[in-house]
């Protein structure tokens, strides 16, 4: 059984009826301190909230019961829809983020994020491919958890997909690929082709996020959707 301290926050509204929980979105607080971040997703006057928050020493606190939307996604897309809160867990993860200082997640922070990841995913249908970052959804707004969030080491556990190794070229344009595989782009959201390449690269390809779709980003899209299509 996870150990999760109770830290209950006021900012939470009904699901949709009939609306299952089909994807896990992963944030980081981006405030200076644990303790910040906390008081503000309580803060009813913030309207700001998640499902769970996880510091830097794997401590999980619970904030919204898995049953309501919690408030963390904001003007966002996936997939075709728009209302993320309504479909989503939230996972804020302590970090002061690109203002205030981003740095490497611990792994006794990491260790926390998989174990509870795990115990979502197996409560909740949620598709590898649908464990996506806050700059996933929001690319023009945000860039959490960023590039040092070690997405590969989540797939590596089972949350979240990664790049097939082996796969053909890309059989479209990489905007169509990217439109593929769930983000949002302009006309369908607001984005843009860059800002959205971008997003990507923070997830898929760290070591370089300029925006520029070269030749290993659609290396690594195609990768993506193969391993999307291999699925049972």
């Amino acid at each position: 059984m996870i150990d999760i301290t109770p830290c209950p926050s006021p900012n939470f509204a009904a699901r949709p009826i009939g609306q299952p929980v089909d994807i896990l979105l992963m944030h980081y607080t981006g405030m200076r301190t644990a303790g910040e971040a906390l008081d503000r997703l309580c803060d009813a006057r913030a309207r700001v909230s998640s499902h769970y928050t996880i510091d830097e020493e794997g401590t999980i606190y619970g904030h919204v019961s898995e049953e309501y939307c919690a408030f963390h996604a904001g003007i966002s897309y996936w997939a075709g829809a728009r209302d993320i809160n309504a479909r989503s867990i939230g996972i804020e993860i302590v970090n002061p983020g690109h203002e205030f200082g981003y740095r490497a997640f611990p792994d006794l922070q990491i260790e926390a994020v998989i174990t509870l990841s795990k115990d979502i995913l197996g409560r909740h249908h949620v598709p590898r491919e649908r464990v996506i970052g806050h700059s996933d959804v929001a690319p023009a707004r945000k860039s959490d958890p960023g590039e040092l969030f070690p997405w590969v080491r989540l797939a590596g556990e089972g949350v979240g997909l990664w790049p097939a190794e082996a796969a053909p070229e890309l059989d479209c344009t990489f905007e169509a690929g990217l439109r593929r595989f769930g983000y949002g782009i302009q006309p369908d959201a607001d984005p843009s082709f860059e800002q959205v390449s971008m997003a990507f690269q923070r997830h898929f390809r760290p070591s370089r996020v300029d925006g520029v779709a070269d030749g290993e980003c659609e290396r690594i899209l195609a990768g993506l959707l193969t391993a999307l299509d291999a699925k049972p």
